[in-house]
């Protein structure tokens, strides 16, 4: 009988595991494999899965994974960690990024086996992540950049390819506003304490300082007392100055009417001398009117007047055939073909079901007894039984959702990937596909950011001195997969875009909302349908850092209500593990992504159906039957 330990991956496993202890100084650290991802605890680490096979390419990553935790144990302080981490999310990813590559880097020279596989841990996950394609930085986080570049000047080894992509493109930037605190790192790699406050350093030249909180090397309990004291010497001070500025406000009084009449005069004559045109003639302006002053801009949203971009320059609304050549969009159409194969079959059943519902709809929506149109058969038994009867007619009636069209708005946020978006993805397809046969116009649409915390606005901002509330902090990408008049054959390879690696960012739902809404209302259709799939609520760490935390969800919230106030468009919602009903009126909220096809099609075909079951409609004829028999 064949025992556990007939698997040929054990011995591996078992070593490995021994081997990371001692790497750690840890014995009685726990090491497990499994094919979540990997992670570490105050008291185990989880390795990558490594198979019977025993690839060559499993055995690097879990070495280089195992061989990462290890020397982060080894050499990590978890006490001096908190002390100097920022609070802010992007300054603390940075911290975060650049302390892992210390630790690797300090076990590296005193262990310089471990390089090169901690090199093939690297390159796996670069290569995941997609940075080898990045053609832009704003494709890669800040973060995992700057501890790239920390692991390469303080080993001197080069990068695995995809990382040393990911580096390059942010390299000169790094360089330009940190370089001076980066000429430190080889006297600070061994101390801790030095290297974290390095790393505060850095982080400030790189433009997150506002993140980074107080300092903990400032913190002195003798200068606090010291500061209270003088605080409040400076209070009382303030307030004997008050009560001076404001007699003095009260004396000056009488001065400052008189300067206010002599600007005002000033003005007057400045506005005489607009009067006169290039020719020197007078222009004659109504009596009592001022000239007419040029209109101020407009809002940025319809929704909310106070809200705001600092730059709108990157912005971009782009078809999703522009973001990735044909090949490309064929590769990744078969690769979610092939992920969701298991689910097209049950998707299907659910779409044929819809219009199944839409087609009887279609055939119930005649008008009858008329006097004019289409000789109704069913009724000529009446004629036969008495001749005097008239003749009946029937006309079809337009049925509603011949005249209709429907926006799908999909979240292209990082936290879709994976499966959520691959069934968000598939849902569509289908139901684009389904809803043209019921002769119902479709449009997908799909929203994100162009770069992780801030891309190009941030740059702008720290450029332009960090000014006070920015509003909006990021670049948006408004994906267009179908458009409404295309046909769904031509558009179906663009929705495999949704599995391009480096393409799903942050998410601002509100201006999404919106630029979806602008959309449906200039279309000829008489009824506009939008449904909203997201996993979550507004989040874009760069503008949540400097504006108020509610700022996005707040926008979203009035471009909400904007639409349902305005009732052109018919607003519905489906959250993915997110309670989307406390922001939208119609919505529903699911726990499992599985059951997103079923709850796009209740939602489409609860609105479609103008007499749902249950309804005051009349009983069956085979209830009517029953009901006769039974009397």
């Amino acid at each position: 009988m064949a025992s556990s330990s007939d698997n040929p991956a054990d011995p591996f496993k078992k070593a490995l595991s021994e081997a990371t202890k001692v790497l750690a100084d840890d014995p009685e650290l726990g090491v497990t494999f499994s094919v979540d991802p990997p992670g570490m605890t105050n008291d185990s680490v989880r390795l990558p899965h490594v198979s019977r096979r025993l690839t060559r390419e499993e055995v690097l990553l879990a070495r280089g994974t195992a061989d990462s935790f290890a020397l982060r144990r080894r050499h990590h302080d978890a006490a001096v960690f908190n002390r100097y981490a920022p609070q802010g999310e992007m300054a603390r990813d940075l911290y975060e990024a650049m302390e892992m590559a210390r630790c690797e880097a300090v076990g590296a020279r005193d262990m310089p086996g471990t390089s090169g596989n901690i090199d093939a841990k690297i390159g796996a996950d670069a290569a995941r992540r997609g940075y080898g394609d990045a053609a832009e930085r704003t494709d890669i986080p800040l973060s995992v950049a700057a501890g790239y570049m920390i692991r390469h000047l303080a080993t001197g080894r080069t990068l695995p390819a995809g990382a040393g992509h990911a580096m390059e493109l942010w390299r000169d930037f790094i360089e330009s506003q940190a370089g001076d605190t980066l000429a430190g790192l080889e006297g600070n790699l061994a101390d801790q304490s030095a290297f974290a406050r390095m790393a505060r350093r850095m982080i400030e030249d790189l433009g997150y300082g506002d993140q980074l909180g107080d300092d903990p090397d400032a913190e002195d309990p003798d200068q606090q007392d010291e500061a209270s004291s003088d605080e409040e010497d400076e209070q009382s001070q303030q307030d004997q100055d008050g009560e001076d500025d404001g007699e003095g406000e009260s004396e000056a009084s009488p001065e400052q009417s008189q300067e206010q009449t002599q600007d005002d005069a000033q003005a007057q004559v400045g506005m005489d001398d607009m009067a006169e045109n290039e020719s020197g003639e007078e222009v004659e302006m109504p009596e009592g009117e001022a000239p007419l002053e040029p209109p101020a801009p407009a809002p940025m949203s319809d929704a909310d007047p106070h809200y705001a971009a600092y730059s709108t320059q990157n912005d971009e609304e782009v078809r999703a055939d522009e973001l990735a050549e044909p090949a490309e969009l064929e590769r990744l159409r078969a690769h979610l073909d092939q992920q969701l194969d298991s689910l097209k079959g049950a998707v299907g059943r659910l779409a044929n079901k819809l219009q199944r519902r839409l087609q009887a709809q279609q055939s119930r929506s005649w008008e009858f007894d008329l006097e004019e149109g289409t000789l109704d058969a069913g009724r000529l038994a009446r004629v036969v039984a008495n001749p005097t009867t008239p003749l009946s007619f029937k006309v079809e009636k337009d049925t509603e959702f011949r005249d209709t069209v429907v926006t799908l708005l999909l979240d292209n946020s990082g936290s879709m990937r994976g499966r959520p978006i691959s069934i968000a993805a598939i849902c569509a397809d289908v139901l684009a596909r389904t809803l043209e046969r019921c002769h119902v116009k479709v449009e997908i649409l799909g929203f994100t950011t162009r770069g992780w915390k801030g891309g190009l606005a941030r740059e702008d901002w720290l450029a332009a001195g960090r000014p006070q509330q920015p509003g909006r902090l990021n670049d948006l990408r408004h994906i267009i997969y179908k458009s409404a008049d295309a046909p769904w054959r031509r558009a179906r390879p663009n929705l495999g875009l949704m599995m391009k690696e480096g393409l799903l960012k942050e998410n601002i739902d509100g201006e999404a909302l919106e630029w979806a809404h602008r959309r449906m209302t200039g279309r000829p259709e008489a009824r506009k349908i939008l449904m909203v799939i997201s996993d979550g609520a507004p989040v874009d760490d760069s503008t949540l850092s400097v504006n108020p935390a509610n700022y996005l969800e707040k926008h979203l919230r009035d471009v909400i209500a904007m639409v349902e106030r305005r009732r052109a468009v018919e607003l519905i919602a489906i959250g993915i593990g997110h309670d989307v009903t406390r922001y939208y009126d119609r919505a529903v909220t699911i726990t499992d992504v599985e059951q997103l096809a079923g709850a796009m099609t209740e939602q489409l075909a609860s609105l479609f159906d103008t007499e749902p079951r249950g309804r005051t409609r009349g009983p069956s004829r085979k209830a009517r039957g029953r009901a006769r028999r039974g009397a």
